[in-house]
């Protein structure tokens, strides 16, 4: 027997998102007083985290990857620059690209076809013959891994409730931290136990298998309703529906679906353009520019974590450039590393506490404020006795590492996937990932270079002032989505 709210919505309707929010009252008058989640719900979510993992793990292990790879095929200080920034060329391309691809040929398709090309370019990563191999196969793991910046924040956005939506997707970004302190410890640990100039290659070997398991598990998850709707398939929308709220005993049993999305755009180009309107371009470039300029510190500092450490540490004692002088060093500046980097995990667990509660753009401003203060004091620390070199340099990076994630790290990926509508929410996602990783990539060509010419303590200087330079952008363009309906936004 059909409750009386089951005989309104069969009668009236309901969109897509208010059917996700709905609170269940069972058919024995038991009422809950929360939004559960369903099991696919969780999957979604669970498999959606994959990607930002494989992203810190492989992105950020080039750190420790490239001095051998430099070894092995005596680099050029160019030859290191194409390889840390072919990577992120790839993610610039594959967020736009193919991420955007997802608004025209689904949220699951794209999800798929990307953790597929990940797996086929990590193997041909492990097994590259050549420099050029490497950078092919980089720039290829880069592509997949930029594709998932919009199709994994959208297949969590879009599937489910308003109220869980930013710790779910601050939640998966968290295990990009994740990613780069188990890379780090599985760095570690190759090393301490291989003296072999091809340890690098087992270092990316590991996360073979994951990815293959990934890529087979993500073929079993609906694909979004919200998209299918928007497509003018209003059957294939409910039944995605009906399967991503698949409850025991099932709520809601009817589902009408009330269409009040707008139509989708056609073309390609075209939905690009709809992001320089005039209605979206604000929105374009709060979601993008901030995102630049954070990626100039988040890589830069991240990437080269390990170089800086190993420059500013050792920079009285004799270089050792023998390979088991080169392993001795990669391990003492990656455990210094992880020490740091574990505040990475820290500031995102904070944000996903905080960005409801203090909002999306505050948490960014603060966030960009604390990265510069804690760039200058690393920049002090190169003028300090020996005694406090190392607190402050450790401090530094430390509190960088805490308020870039509680902030513009986590805010950034979080506010691309909220402030566009439906038919372009890919495509703006995508082009807004696109615009932060060309900030990455700057950094990752330039760093090896600006601080071999002018040293460490002048390229966190600039850093510190673009830190700056994002607070007030975030400012000047800030428009706030905490707690609202995606549908509404």
């Amino acid at each position: 027997m059909m409750t009386n709210q089951e005989k309104i919505d069969s009668n009236s309707g309901k969109s897509i998102q208010n059917y996700i929010d709905e609170i269940p009252t069972w058919s024995d008058g038991t009422a809950t007083f929360y939004v559960p989640m369903t099991k696919i719900q969780w999957r979604i979510w669970l498999l959606a985290t994959s990607g930002k993992f494989f992203e810190g793990m492989v992105v950020f292990m080039m750190g420790l990857t490239l001095p051998l790879i430099t070894i092995q095929f005596h680099l050029s200080s160019l030859q290191k620059g194409l390889i840390s920034s072919s990577i992120l060329f790839g993610i610039l391309i594959g967020a736009s690209a193919l991420g955007g691809l997802a608004d025209i040929y689904g949220r699951k398709r794209m999800f798929i076809i990307e953790m597929f090309i990940f797996s086929l370019c990590l193997i041909g990563l492990a097994l590259s013959p050549s420099v050029y191999w490497i950078i092919f196969f980089n720039f290829g793991v880069g592509l997949a891994l930029g594709c998932d910046y919009p199709t994994a924040h959208l297949m969590i956005s879009e599937n489910i409730p308003t109220n869980n939506r930013g710790k779910l997707v601050l939640g998966a970004f968290a295990f990009q931290s994740i990613g780069v302190f188990l890379g780090i410890l599985v760095g570690i640990v190759v090393l301490s136990y291989s003296d072999d100039i091809n340890a690098w290659r087992i270092m990316y070997a590991v996360a073979i298998l994951p990815a293959i398991i990934i890529t087979v598990a993500r073929c079993y998850i609906p694909e979004s309703a919200h998209w299918l709707l928007n497509q003018n398939k209003e059957k294939e929308a409910a039944h995605a529906l009906r399967t991503l709220l698949k409850r025991t005993p099932q709520y809601p049993i009817n589902i009408k679906i009330d269409r009040t999305i707008e139509k989708p755009d056609i073309g390609w180009l075209k939905g690009y353009k709809k992001l320089f309107n005039k209605k979206y371009r604000p929105k374009t470039l709060l979601a993008s520019l901030p995102w630049f300029i954070q990626d100039l510190g988040t890589y830069g500092i991240g990437i080269f974590t390990p170089v800086i450490l190993a420059t500013m540490l050792t920079k009285n004692t004799v270089a050792d450039d023998s390979l088991h002088g080169t392993i001795s060093q990669i391990i003492y500046s990656a455990k210094g590393t992880a020490l740091i980097d574990a505040l990475l995990i820290v500031g995102v667990i904070f944000a996903i506490i905080y960005s409801d509660k203090i909002g999306r753009m505050k948490l960014q401003i603060y966030g960009f404020i604390g990265c510069a203060v804690g760039l200058l004091l690393a920049v002090i620390s190169t003028y300090s006795s020996d005694s406090a070199h190392i607190y402050l340099l450790f401090a530094g990076f430390m509190l960088f590492n805490f308020m870039n994630n509680f902030g513009p790290n986590s805010q950034t990926y979080l506010i691309s996937g909220e402030v566009f509508p439906v038919s372009i929410r890919a495509k703006g996602a995508g082009f807004s990932a696109s615009i932060g990783k060309l900030g990455a990539i700057t950094t990752a060509f330039l760093f090896p270079i600006l601080m071999n010419t002018f040293g460490v303590s002048p390229v966190l200087i600039a850093l510190i002032f673009t830190s700056l330079l994002g607070a007030w952008v975030t400012y000047h363009y800030r428009f706030e989505t905490s707690g609202q309906n995606i549908e509404n936004i």
